[in-house]
């Protein structure tokens, strides 16, 4: 099996962003749109284009991988399974946010984590717009890197009192009842909001600007890498149940938190699913 070579990987992402999305940013054309599930869920040329590219890189960086994106994934669901029994993997969504980018607005970004038999090692999260990128290996923190070669290690800040807490709730996925009862208990929070978009809402925990973030419906692509990263930065991330989210998982809620009992305190208070 090759070695991984992180740099390599990340720079592969930034390619990907400056050749096939960043052209296209604010410059799509009839037809370069197109709805998945349903309104909210689009697929743009450039989701395809970047998915494309960053897949033939991978297979000339880790020819053993098996390569599993986003796009790959809607047009053949069974691709998924394969991450459960892969030596190694690389899961990619080459557009994280793309509802924004189809919008025009600057808040999306390239993701890619790689597990090794069932277990997430690194995880990539490149900015297009700030052209930096936050990396974690697992064992060995996260990481901001900056365009001009300076790195800065990134942690979860300390934990918050309840009604001081600000976090991310996606509560879009749930059953209206169970929507309505964590809307309600939201209110004993701060502040909640959710950017659509994974990327920017994992770095910015990691970052220390936020306490907690709450997701409901998990694929792989979304939240493997950053639940690495958040991990690395020092936060407790688990399902809803308590129990390690795995990469092979798509069910049972995932909730991060700066420590254990602040997990606790929101599980029991506030994410009452």
């Amino acid at each position: 099996m090759a070695e991984l070579d992180i740099a390599a990987l990340a720079n592969l992402l930034q390619e990907a962003a400056y050749t096939e999305i960043m052209p296209r940013f604010r410059n799509l054309g009839d037809g370069d749109v197109r709805m998945k599930s349903e309104a909210i869920d689009v697929v743009t040329e450039a989701d395809e284009a970047a998915e494309r590219l960053i897949r033939a890189r991978v297979a000339e960086i880790l020819p053993d991988a098996v390569f599993i994106g986003e796009e790959a994934v809607a047009a053949d669901p069974s691709i998924l399974d394969k991450i459960a029994d892969a030596e190694l993997a690389v899961i990619v969504d080459p557009i994280d946010g793309t509802f924004n980018f189809a919008a025009g607005l600057p808040l999306f970004g390239v993701m890619m984590s790689v597990v090794k038999a069932g277990e997430t090692v690194a995880g990539i999260i490149f900015d297009p717009l700030g052209n930096d990128w936050a990396i974690a290996e697992k064992g060995s923190g996260a990481w901001l890197c900056k365009p001009d070669g300076s790195q800065e290690q990134m942690f979860m800040r300390p934990s918050q009192p309840l009604a001081q807490m600000i976090g991310i709730a996606n509560t879009g996925f749930f059953d209206i009842d169970t929507r309505r009862r964590i809307l309600s208990n939201l209110a004993d929070v701060r502040l909640f909001t959710s950017y659509r978009c994974a990327a920017h809402e994992y770095r910015i925990l990691c970052q220390g600007h936020m306490d907690f973030a709450m997701y409901n419906k998990l694929m792989p692509w979304d939240h493997l890498a950053g639940t690495l990263m958040v991990q690395e930065a020092g936060a407790h991330a688990a399902r809803f149940d308590g129990s390690p989210y795995l990469p092979h998982h798509t069910s049972g809620g995932l909730l991060i938190a700066a420590d254990e009992d602040a997990w606790q305190e929101l599980r029991d208070k506030i994410f009452t699913v």
